[in-house]
This record gives C-alpha cells, structure tokens and sequence, in this order.
C-alpha cells in the first residue's frame, strides 16, 4: 500500500471540515447534522485503520511538514505532522471512540438546546486531539494542546448553569497554567536543543545538550512534565477533573477516555520516550521521582475515589488513578512495563468510557447519580448493568478482561525494573479498585429498594425500565472491546503487540 504524506494532514483536517458544517446548522436541521457527525467518524476510523498495516508492518513513515516559525540562521522551524506507530495508536484510540461517543451523545442530546455548538466543538476537540497524535515535534504538540484547551471549555461549560460555568472556569485555570509550563519548557527547550523531534529512543540533539548542561535539561523535563501532569490529573494537579463532572455525560466519557486527560498522559510519553529518550532520562535521574509521584496518584485517586458517593465522581478519581499506569509503566525503566504503559493507554479509555456511557444511561433512564440508587439496577436496566460490571471488572483487573492484561504487563514490568516495589502498588491499587467496585457490581445485580422489598413478586414487572437503544448500543460495543481485547492480546496488530513493537523502538 502506497502512503500519502498529505493522509496526516487530511485526517486532522476532515474533523475541522465536519465542524464548519455543523456550527451554521439550525436546530431542526438535526437529521443532516448527525449523518455529517456520523460520516466523518466513519471516514476518520477507515482511514485510520487502513494505516495499521503499512506504518506498523512496513515501517512507512508519512510526514507533512509547512515552515511556522523563522529563526536567525535562515532556517524554519516547522510544524510537522508524522504517523509513527505510537501516533497511530492514540490516534486509532480516538478514532473508534469519537465515532462510538458520537452515537451516544446524538441520543443523549436529542431535544436539548445548542446541539450544533456542541457537535461542532466536539469535532474541533477530535480535531485538536488528532493534531497530538500525530504532532512530529514540540512546537507542533504545543500548538494542538493549546488548541485542545480551547475548544473543551465550551463542553463543559454547555449546559450554562452557575456550577457549569464555575468547573468550566476551574479547568481552564488549570490548564491555561499547565499549558504556561508547557510553553515555557518547549521555547527554553528548542532554545537549547532545536526544534526536538520526535524520535524513537530520543532526539539527538536533546540528547546531546543533556550532556552539556545537565541541570538545566532537568528543569525543562519539570517543566514539561509538570504542565503536563495537570491535564494527566497527576497529584496534586487533579482537582479539575473531579469538578468538570458536571459536564454531559458525552463529554465526561470524552475527558476521560479519550482528549484531555488523555493527551496530557500522552505527552508525557512523548516526552519521556521520544523527546529525551529513556535512557537519557535515567541518566539524568528524571524517571524516579515521576515513578514515585505516579504511585501516590494511583494510591490517592484510589482512596478517594472510595470515599466518594456520588457515579460520577467516583469515576473521576478512578480516573486519576488509573490514567497513571500510563507514567507509572514509562518510568519503570523496563521494556515489559514501557510496554504495559502505552497498552493501557487504550485498554484504560475502552473501559472507562464503558462506564461513563452506563452513569449517564442510569441517569437519564432512572434518575440515579449516587450509587445508593443503583440498587437493584440489575433487573431494572439489565444490559446497562451488565456493561458496567464487565467495565468495573475491567478496572479491577480480572481476567479475561483489558485490565488484566494491562496489570499483567505492568507486573512483569515492574520484576524487570530496578524497582520491584512497584509490584507492591499494583496490588494495593487492585485491592482498592475492588474495594470500590465489587460493592456498586453487588448493589446492581443484588440490592433492593425499599418498595421491591415491600412488594417483592410484582417488582420485576413495575421497575423494568427502557434502554435507549442509541445510548446503550455503544456501551455494550465498548464492554465487547474490553472482553475482546483480553481475549485477543496475542493476536497480530492487538493493543499489546503493538505496544510492546513500540516499546522495543523506545529502548532500541
């Protein structure tokens, strides 16, 4: 198969495109706005898949590249979008789940005011978000993290309620500050260093003036990572996303699963692995004290996510937890656990989304936002129910699940390291996950209310409640993936084969 360097481009375009068709549509116009929505999901996620085999199997590498920024010695730096295979691996993530997220949010808003605002900032959000997958250096990751700021504040803001606005406002005080640590990380850096692209095993010319000015190389890593452990919910950057709950529950799962906390944790790779490489980064003394913080926030985000009473805000802290396997496996300094790192960069956003579309099912069908009226959900909403328990089983890490496999590799990751603790975390932070999963899962399937307990042989018929179909489709399709994706972790072109392909360029 012949790749196109302008195929980067065209698929960071092609969201922009669907944008600038939904923004003008009037309110009735609903029917056109979702086939445009729908059409170029569908369009992103072939295309997508049809790079799969030539950039993992045959090594392509397409690259578009336009001059941005003069510098003194007649040369430009450039914006440059590339498709390597850690790219195509988030970017693949985005693709399936954007077009699955779409599905939902089109039943989940239907009737509600400013569907065209939101679709079309959720485009520009994909847009951005593909923009950082494929971003070949850190002026071009830069530009599209800032833009990615930008446009999600309208989606949590969008209901237009004081508590929308005020976490809206929060998030963008986080991040606008974590974006000015960013900013000033990358200028110092290219200052230094050039242009640092992204390379595997780290740029050259980092590396280089990693040697030359150590101390200095370490305050930019700081920088760059600290900026970016705000949108990665990194402890004690985290307090915005609990907050951003409030937000519909599409752009929730979208947070969570696939843009903004996602993207954070993604630079952070990028950084680590392909920016300063990893063994420069060990040299330098960098990955240990992330390791460290990691840990605290998995540990953290666990704890408090047991405290907490409400769906949705459990699911937040789960996600500040579990978003840091992601740092917690780069930092290992082992291939098994760069590898369980990048994996769970997808197995984490298929389940969590998972559970995010089941809390909004549960809230529009049964009104239910805390996890006391979950109870005896189970005979009430049996496919939503049963989405979520393989979810929650999923983040848990039971087999045969995406989960299991993540802490699997993250495991043998961490005996492989010079820091076989880690092990340790791994199996508190399970322990806690079931702590505060096993009792939601029982509530489901085996709590009662006081009026089925009151009326127990006419409960069943009376409390049954409808499941809309274009809300519940894409919760049990993402439940499929997480089974299917443990079940085929061995397969050609799974998740782990293709994480552990890319954790073998990291440390090549």
């Amino acid at each position: 198969m012949v790749v196109n360097d302008v195929i980067p481009l065209g698929l960071v375009l092609l969201s922009v495109v669907v944008a600038a068709i939904i923004f003008p549509l009037p309110q009735r116009l609903a029917g056109l706005r979702s086939a445009v929505n729908l059409a170029g999901a569908l369009i992103k996620l072939v295309l997508v898949v049809l790079l799969v085999p030539p950039v993992v199997a045959d090594g392509a590498r397409p690259e578009f590249a336009v001059p941005f920024l003069p510098t003194g010695g007649g040369e430009a730096i450039s914006l440059v979008l590339r498709v390597d295979p850690l790219a195509l691996f988030f970017a693949g993530l985005s693709a399936v789940l954007w077009l699955l997220t779409t599905i939902y949010a089109i039943g989940y808003l239907k009737g509600t005011a400013y569907q065209s605002r939101f679709f079309g900032f959720f485009s520009l959000c994909v847009a951005a978000t593909v923009g950082i997958s494929f971003s070949g250096n850190l002026i071009t990751f830069l530009v599209f993290y800032e833009l990615l700021t930008l446009v999600t504040y309208p989606l949590v803001a969008h209901w237009g309620d004081e508590k929308s606005l005020q976490a809206a406002r929060l998030y963008m005080r986080y991040a606008l500050g974590g974006g000015v640590a960013v900013l000033v990380g990358v200028v110092w850096l290219t200052m230094e260093a050039g242009p640092a692209d992204f390379a595997e095993g780290g740029a050259a010319d980092v590396a280089e003036f990693a040697v030359r000015s150590p101390t200095v190389a370490v305050i930019i890593f700081a920088l760059l990572v600290g900026g970016l452990g705000v949108k990665s919910a990194l402890v004690p950057l985290h307090s915005w996303l609990p907050a951003a709950m409030v937000a519909p529950a599409p752009v929730s799962a979208l947070l969570h699963a696939v843009a903004v906390v996602k993207a954070g944790v993604f630079g952070i790779v990028r950084v680590v692995d392909d920016v300063y490489g990893i063994e420069v980064a060990w040299e330098l003394g960098v990955l240990t004290p992330l390791l460290v913080v990691a840990s605290v926030t998995i540990i953290y985000g666990s704890y408090q996510a047991l405290r907490q009473t409400e769906i949705k805000r459990r699911l937040a802290f789960s996600t500040v937890s579990q978003v840091s396997y992601v740092v917690l496996g780069v930092t290992m300094f082992s291939m098994a656990g760069t590898a369980g790192g990048v994996v769970h960069l997808v197995h984490q956003g298929i389940m969590k989304i998972t559970l995010f579309f089941c809390a909004g099912l549960f809230a529009e069908a049964m009104g239910a936002h805390k996890i006391s009226d979950l109870r005896g959900a189970g005979r009430r909403m049996p496919w939503t129910s049963a989405a979520f328990t393989v979810g929650a089983f999923g983040m848990i890490g039971l087999p045969p699940t995406a989960g299991f496999i993540s802490k699997w590799q993250l495991g043998l990751g961490a005996l492989e390291s010079p820091h076989p603790w880690v092990l340790v975390v791994l199996v508190i932070s399970s322990l806690l996950n079931a702590a505060y999963f096993l009792p939601v899962v029982y509530s489901l399937w085996f709590g009662e209310r006081e009026d089925d307990a009151e009326a127990p042989e006419t409960a069943h018929e009376q409390e049954r409640v409808h499941e809309p179909g274009l809300l519940l489709a894409p919760a049990l399709c993402t439940a499929g993936f997480t089974l299917i994706v443990g079940l085929a972790a061995s397969l050609p072109f799974s998740p782990l084969e293709i994480s552990r392909y890319i954790a073998e360029g990291v440390f090549s």
